[in-house]
C-alpha cells in the first residue's frame, strides 16, 4: 500500500510517498480502504512544525477520512466487510465530558493519520456512513463538521431566536453557517471580498461584513443587531479576531465558542470589557463519537451538502496541501484515494 509522511520534520515540501505491505487487523480492529480525506488547518501546522504541542516526527498526516471496511479482525461486531465508514476525530473519546488531551492520541500528532490507502483502526474509532453521503462529502465531517455542530449545540443549543456570527469561508465557518440556518438561526458572516460575500449569501448568510473595509467589524455587527449583539460566536480566528467578536457580542451574555487561532496578533482585551459583556467562553475540542453520530443523524433527516472547494487525486497530495496553505479556498479541500 502507498502512504505519505514528511521526510524532514517541519518541512511540508518534504512530504513523500512510500510503500509498505498492507497490514491486517487484529482482535477488535478493522482494515479500512480509505476513499477520501479532507484537510484541516491543524494538518498544515503539524507538517510545518508550527503545532503548539510537541509531536513525534515522521507520522502519516491528516485527521479526517471516509472509506470502506475490507477486512475485520476477530471479535469485531460493529462493522462487516463492505460497510462504509467515517473516522471519529478522537479515536478514544466515545461520549460524555472531554477527557483531556493526555487521554487522547490525535491523528497526525499522536498516531499515524489517514493520508494512506489503507488504515487499521479499532472498530470503536469509526461510525457508520449514511448512504446519502459520498466519500468526498463525508471526509469533510470528522473535524470541521463536528466542530461546528458542537459549537452550535452544547449546553444551550442555538434556536430560531438566536443570531450566530461566523468568520470567513473556512470549513468550520461554512458548516456553522449551514447548520445554524438549518436550526433556524439568523447568521451574520465576516469575509474579505465581494466574491466571497456573494458565496456566503448564497449559502444562507443573512448579512455579510467585509472586514477589509471595516477593520472594527464588531461595530458593524452591533448595528446589524440594533445594538444588542449576537447570541453565539463561532470563533476561529483567536487572538486576531477575539476583540471584535467580544464587541459584536454586546452585553447580554452571549456565548463565544473558542475553536481556533487562525488570526495572529490582535490587541489585548481589557478585563472590564469581558466583565461587562457577561459572555460565556466555551472551548470546543471537536467532539466525541456520540457527537459525530448525532451530526450524522441530523444530516440524515435534514440533508446539507458540505462545501467542497476542490478535489485532488492521491498522487497530488502535496499540491492539495499547497492550495490549502494559500488560503484561497472557499470550503474544504479533499483528496481522493
Amino acid at each position: 500500500m502507498k502512504f505519505y509522511r514528511p521526510a524532514r520534520p517541519g518541512d511540508l515540501g518534504s512530504l513523500t510517498a512510500y510503500e509498505k505491505e498492507t497490514p491486517h487487523p487484529q482482535r477488535g480492529e478493522v482494515l479500512v480502504r480509505v476513499r477520501a480525506v479532507s484537510l484541516n488547518y491543524r494538518d498544515l501546522l503539524l507538517l510545518n512544525g508550527s503545532y503548539p504541542v510537541d509531536t513525534p516526527d515522521g507520522l502519516v498526516p491528516v485527521s479526517d477520512a471516509a472509506g470502506e471496511i475490507v477486512e475485520t479482525g476477530e471479535g469485531v461486531r460493529r462493522f462487516a466487510v463492505g460497510d462504509r465508514v467515517l473516522n471519529t476525530f478522537h479515536s478514544d473519546w466515545f461520549g460524555g465530558p472531554y477527557p483531556g488531551p493526555a487521554a487522547l492520541l490525535g491523528y497526525g500528532n499522536g498516531q499515524d493519520g489517514w493520508l494512506t490507502e489503507y488504515r487499521v483502526v479499532s472498530e470503536q474509532a469509526l461510525v457508520a456512513l449514511p448512504d446519502g453521503l459520498s466519500y468526498e462529502h463525508a471526509a469533510t465531517l470528522p473535524c470541521a463538521g463536528v466542530t461546528a455542530f458542537t459549537a452550535l449545540t452544547g449546553p444551550r443549543p442555538v434556536t430560531g431566536a438566536d443570531t450566530v456570527l461566523v468568520q470567513g469561508t473556512g470549513g468550520v465557518s461554512l458548516f456553522a453557517l449551514q447548520l445554524a440556518r438549518l436550526l433556524g438561526a439568523r447568521v451574520i458572516a465576516t469575509t474579505s471580498s465581494a466574491a466571497k460575500a456573494e458565496r456566503l449569501t448564497a449559502l444562507g448568510a443573512d448579512a455579510v461584513v467585509d472586514y477589509t473595509e471595516h477593520p472594527e467589524w464588531g461595530k458593524q455587527v452591533l448595528e446589524l443587531t440594533q445594538g444588542r449583539g449576537v447570541d453565539r460566536v463561532v470563533e476561529v480566528g483567536g487572538p486576531g479576531t477575539f476583540g471584535q467578536s467580544l464587541l459584536a457580542s454586546g452585553t447580554h451574555g452571549a456565548e463565544i465558542a473558542l475553536i481556533g487561532f487562525l488570526g495572529a496578533g490582535g490587541p489585548e482585551v481589557p478585563f472590564m470589557d469581558l466583565f461587562r459583556s457577561g459572555i460565556t467562553l466555551r472551548k470546543i475540542n471537536v467532539g466525541s463519537r456520540q457527537d459525530t453520530e448525532d451530526l450524522l443523524d441530523l444530516l440524515a433527516r435534514h440533508p446539507v451538502e458540505p462545501v467542497v472547494d476542490s478535489v485532488f487525486p492521491f498522487g497530488r497530495a502535496l499540491d492539495a496541501l499547497r492550495h490549502f496553505e494559500s488560503r484561497t479556498n472557499v470550503g474544504k479541500v479533499v483528496i481522493t484515494i
